[in-house]
């Protein structure tokens, strides 16, 4: 379905983007792929791995927070996967305008310059922060995915949809807890930090994240909130996959962080519905107000839907990896570099 689009990718340096690059040349053939990002560094270190001339691949320097750019980047792009900001929670918290500024309004640029320009559909990606958010970080997510919603309401005749997928933690992505265990244990510590012993977090691998936002650029019509089935692990699991003969030092749980996770919230549990995918099964969260091609795709009396007290939560998820299962991803997923 990538075949012969031309694909936009905000952030495209990071982590998702070069996963989402190598899948797009190895399984399809995109007319072309444009990286649009302010780091001129990581696009010379990308251009290295997918040069243009041998690659239909083009580099687009520029910020979100700057709308001509994007309009300018955007003219004659059908999808635009939308996966910059700024994420990193305490220094969000420390510089809170420019984490405004990039991920809200940076969010309201992109949704105007996909009308103006006529994109078919956005794709944003978003992460269980945004779920009753405690963080500044989490807050703009909420907001940014808040934006793309209603955006649909906003289009009238104009094609372009806006849809949002929500994951949670993805394994050995850059400054990922994976790695720096895996670093402690070639220090030859033995004793690794932990936040609380009881913590839980949901994980998905980079594969797993490109399937479902190429399944969303193919299905969403506008308007959904999808969010995939994915394991829990307990954070000392984890350790003990990466280093069974570890202790624990305990530091408590840190600023703006959450014991457990949550990907839907209970007061969106009464507008989750479940469709098949893959074998498993996807939830997607329906907004509120009436959207017409949103109830004639999921409005089948067939398809499960939940109720308000239902919740989806990393310590009540009903699949988690064990020691083995952990150590097992671990030895196969490539690690971002630090």
């Amino acid at each position: 379905m990538l075949d012969d689009k031309v694909i936009l990718i905000t952030g495209g340096t990071g982590s998702f983007g070069k996963a989402f690059i190598k899948r797009a040349f190895e399984k399809y053939n995109p007319r072309k792929i444009i990286v649009f990002s302010r780091d001129e560094y990581k696009q010379y270190k990308l251009s290295l791995q997918f040069p243009q001339g041998e690659y239909p691949i083009r580099y687009f320097i520029g910020d979100i927070r700057d709308k001509d750019r994007l309009k300018r980047a955007f003219t004659d792009v059908d999808y635009v996967i939308h996966t910059a900001a700024l994420k990193h929670v305490p220094i969000a918290e420390y510089n809170p305008f420019e984490a405004v500024k990039t991920n809200i309004l940076g969010a309201e640029n992109i949704v105007d310059a996909a009308l103006d320009t006529g994109v078919k559909k956005v794709v944003a990606l978003s992460t269980d922060k945004a779920v009753n958010p405690i963080n500044l970080y989490g807050a703009t997510k909420l907001a940014m995915e808040k934006i793309f919603i209603a955006a649909n309401a906003y289009a009238g005749a104009k094609e372009t949809g806006f849809s949002v997928v929500r994951y949670g933690n993805v394994m050995g992505s850059r400054g990922s807890v994976i790695q720096r265990f895996l670093k402690l244990k070639r220090e030859g510590v033995k004793e690794f930090p932990i936040t609380d012993e009881r913590m839980t977090r949901f994980w998905i691998t980079l594969e797993e994240a490109v399937d479902l936002v190429i399944f969303a650029l193919k299905e969403a019509v506008g308007g959904e909130v999808f969010v995939p089935r994915i394991p829990s692990m307990k954070i000392t699991d984890l350790a003990r996959a990466i280093e069974p003969e570890c202790t624990f030092r305990f530091i408590g749980i840190r600023p703006g962080e959450k014991l457990h996770e949550t990907l839907i919230s209970e007061e969106e549990g009464r507008s989750t519905i479940e469709i098949p995918y893959n074998g498993r099964n996807l939830f997607v969260i329906l907004p509120h107000f009436p959207f017409k091609p949103l109830h004639e795709k999921y409005g089948r009396a067939d398809l499960k839907r939940y109720d308000r007290f239902w919740s989806y939560r990393s310590d009540t998820n009903d699949w988690w990896l064990t020691v083995e299962e952990l150590r097992d991803l671990i030895s196969r997923i490539p690690l971002e570099e630090d």
